[in-house]
């Protein structure tokens, strides 16, 4: 797993280091990590960098200092650099000092010539501000990373995208949208919650390791999900891995069951149960699900899924509401959390037990209040309300547990933003749980997967470029999606 840590962490464990070492060094490590970083993306992008064009937007502060600093050591590795100051007499005085040494062309922010000098370059460094920053990008700033964005070049980003909240990774106005982010010491929040914000990400190893407290968050890692996910053994039969109960769905919404029931098939879960009225059709598309049409039917189970389209009537409430008297491990989605809005003693059921529950931001408001801009920290207070563990989905899905434990699965891509997509990670959840996975792992294992395998259906067939695929796809790209994570945790 990767470790998240917010600005302030950040901050106390760089005083630490700075105590311990002559004045300077730290951010000269800093630059030279971004010099190398700039360098290897021009390169890859060009050919070769000899001659190249690089712009650095400066703000005042030390991350104007890193890309000062970074800047120098360019130029003296021949390329050309322009260092455009948006903070004249604040920019950081010995980076500028050695920038004007190895002869960088040195402009202010409002001259004539800097749009020219940003919309010229093969490359923008943004040095804008750090993660101490707040709001929106402030003029001239935002004039020209909207210059550089318009005439197609690419920028590259000094710890996190100026304009982007470090903590949350939302944005009130003019931000910049990185094609690579090389940032230090450690992750924070903005580089899992804004992705897509932060283009390719390459972490620069200072030394603050040792200094570092227990992360705000943490990051599955495809083998962290390989080594988790349930793979039977010699001993094993469709029992010992774990028998899933789904119910979902109805004459309405016979898709939901399709979907829910089908993921916790192709999760390799031993064996999985379907109790609903929509019975007879997910049995002529999954032959190997025991279905009934009545809950009271179906046999014994380890965890229950339920919730998607089973309406939330009186019919919905009795459903779920007997499915938790089962008393196993359940995930709950869709209609499910709705209900859990509208009845006290539903809350009062699950709170405590092993529950999963999945809300998209509308769900969410409806049992824990909106979600606002931290979305980690959401999360871990609808956890502790609820007592369950909440996994709230989004293109960055936080993964919540009342003990406080928090990661999120971040994404490069909206492929799984469909109709369905839910339904489908409610039946890998319930899978998860029925094979014994602590919820949180369950969780997190089943967004990661989940969001592999949304990636692979849009590539399916190795198609370039990419295009949305419905559900079904999605569903049907779970088992190369699993087949990814466990390479990854053989190392093969």
């Amino acid at each position: 797993m990767q470790g998240v840590w917010t600005a302030q962490q950040i901050r106390e464990a760089e005083e630490v280091l700075l105590a311990r070492l002559p004045d300077g060094v730290l951010m000269r490590r800093a630059a030279h990590g971004l010099a190398l970083g700039v360098r290897r993306f021009v390169g890859e992008r060009h050919g070769r960098t000899t001659g190249r064009r690089v712009t650095l937007l400066v703000g005042a502060g030390n991350n104007g200092g890193d890309a000062l600093w970074a800047g120098a050591e360019l130029r003296r590795g021949g390329l050309a650099v322009t260092a455009v100051l948006l903070a004249p007499d604040r920019a950081h005085a010995a980076g500028l000092a050695a920038f004007r040494r190895a002869r960088g062309r040195v402009l202010v922010g409002e001259d004539p010539g800097a749009s020219a000098a940003v919309t010229g370059a093969n490359v923008v460094v943004d040095g804008i501000v750090g993660i101490s920053g707040k709001g929106a990008l402030r003029e001239p700033a935002g004039a020209l990373v909207e210059a550089a964005a318009a005439a197609g070049v690419p920028i590259v980003a000094v710890d996190l995208p100026s304009g982007v909240d470090a903590d949350t990774g939302t944005t009130d106005g003019a931000a910049v949208a990185a094609a690579l982010t090389v940032t230090f010491g450690a992750l924070k929040p903005v580089h899992v919650l804004a992705r897509p914000r932060c283009g390719d990400i390459v972490l620069v190893d200072i030394g603050l390791g040792p200094h570092l407290p227990e992360p705000h968050a943490w990051v599955l890692e495809a083998a962290d999900v390989g080594e988790h996910w349930p793979i039977p053994g010699p001993t094993d039969d469709k029992y010992t891995q774990g028998v899933v109960g789904v119910a979902a769905g109805s004459a309405t919404y016979p898709g939901a069951a399709v979907l829910a029931t089908g993921s916790a098939v192709l999760a390799t879960s031993g064996m999985v149960r379907f109790a609903g009225s929509a019975a007879d059709v997910v049995r002529s598309h999954w032959p190997e699900v025991v279905g009934t049409d009545d809950l009271a039917q179906a046999g014994r189970t380890q965890a229950w899924s339920v919730g998607p389209g089973i309406g939330t009537d009186a019919a919905g409430y009795d459903l779920l509401s007997g499915v938790l008297d089962r008393d196993v491990p359940t995930c709950i989605d869709a209609d499910g959390i709705t209900l859990l809005s509208e009845h006290e003693d539903l809350r009062r059921a699950v709170h405590g037990r092993t529950v999963v529950v999945t809300p998209h931001a509308g769900e969410f408001a409806r049992i824990a209040g909106e979600v606002g801009p931290d979305r980690i920290n959401a999360a871990r207070r609808a956890a502790v309300e609820l007592g369950v563990t909440v996994l709230l989905k989004g293109n960055a899905t936080v993964v919540a547990d009342p003990d406080g434990r928090a990661l999120v699965n971040p994404s490069d891509n909206a492929w799984a933003a469909t109709a369905g997509s839910g339904d489908v990670l409610t039946g890998l959840v319930g899978a998860l749980l029925a094979a014994g996975l602590d919820p949180w792992w369950a969780a997190g294992c089943a967004a990661h997967v989940h969001t592999r395998a949304a990636t692979l259906a849009a590539e399916r067939a190795g198609g370039e470029p990419a295009v949305p695929a419905p559900a079904s796809t999605l569903q049907a790209a779970i088992p190369a999606a699993i087949r990814e994570v466990r390479k990854a945790a053989l190392g093969v």
